[in-house]
């Protein structure tokens, strides 16, 4: 098969609706729980700092609007972005006005930056007894003050290969992902509780938890879906590429079916002339060759242009 065009996505169910959510977090796991947490119908307010001064008109005080536009624009969309230095009298003013109206409260700062801003948790929960907070972190507990980005998660999670860069930025997403959950989490405890609950999310959490199928030795070379099972690998074609994905003893068959096996019980499957007759037979045909055969034998896979 062709790549897919982008279908849209379903509508998600409005489960934050009504929600009032303030978020302090610059970058990208807060702004992409925002994101989320807006898709599910909360009412998004997120307080920037001032543009830095050498920036151009109409710059964000977030560093996502100097890195690429585009990505911040998605993020923000439909939430109302305010500036305000908190480091100012006039910028706390601001944000305590926001607070008073506010649910759930999202930053991404490191715990002593908060004590200075007077929003660690126990000054926030004395004054604001039913605002929740999800503090996004680098590292959990004591390593929170460590500094870090989504490279040192993924590189301590052993998911940088040689000295290129992951081809996305897996903990940020990741951590985006629980920073959202975690909000669910704690308008669920606000309604059962009727109080406000902390909740703290480390992106070197959200990278262990992508690197799981790894740790576990699932994606290691020469694992079941490291390369050892010929069905579930990436190979050349007469024009490209083709990530094979016929993983399935039902698609595994169809595949030995077609490349001349005997044989496409699993353990076949990892045999090494399993592999050089896939490989073989795959670099024999085109890439219309494949797409065609996919569509007609029913085997996952998609074609790719040749390697950059």
């Amino acid at each position: 098969m062709t790549q897919p065009s982008p279908a849209p996505s379903p509508k998600p169910i409005q489960a934050l609706k009504g929600v009032r959510i303030l978020s302090l977090a610059l970058n990208l796991p807060g702004p992409a729980a925002l994101m989320r947490c807006r898709a599910m119908g909360a009412k998004c307010v997120k307080l920037e700092p001032p543009p830095h001064p050498a920036a151009p008109k109409g710059s964000s005080g977030d560093p996502m609007g100097v890195y690429k536009r585009e990505a911040y624009d998605a993020m923000h969309q439909g939430v109302r972005v305010v500036c305000a230095d908190l480091k100012t009298e006039a910028g706390q003013k601001v944000l305590h006005r926001e607070l008073a109206k506010t649910d759930v409260l999202v930053t991404s700062f490191r715990p002593s930056a908060l004590r200075k801003l007077a929003l660690d948790w126990k000054t926030l929960h004395r004054q604001y007894p039913a605002l929740s907070m999800v503090e996004i972190v680098g590292s959990p507990g004591a390593r929170a003050e460590e500094p870090g980005h989504d490279l040192t998660y993924v590189a301590e999670c052993d998911l940088v290969n040689g000295l290129e860069l992951p081809a996305t930025l897996y903990a940020d997403m990741g951590g985006s992902l629980m920073a959202s959950e975690a909000v669910l989490q704690a308008r669920l405890q606000q309604l059962q509780k009727d109080k406000g609950v902390r909740l703290e999310v480390a992106l070197s959490d959200a990278a262990a938890y992508l690197a799981l199928p790894r740790t576990w030795g699932l994606t290691t070379p020469g694992a079941a879906v490291g390369g050892g099972h010929a069905g579930y690998r990436v190979y050349a074609c007469k024009d490209g590429r083709v990530a094979l994905a016929a993983l399935e003893p039902h698609f595994a068959a169809a595949l030995a079916s077609e490349v001349g096996l005997k044989q496409s019980n699993i353990f076949a499957m990892f045999a090494p002339e399993t592999h050089t007759a896939v490989k073989r037979f795959l670099a024999g045909k085109t890439r219309a060759e494949l797409q065609a055969l996919a569509s007609a034998r029913d085997i996952p896979l998609l074609t790719l242009t040749p390697a950059r």
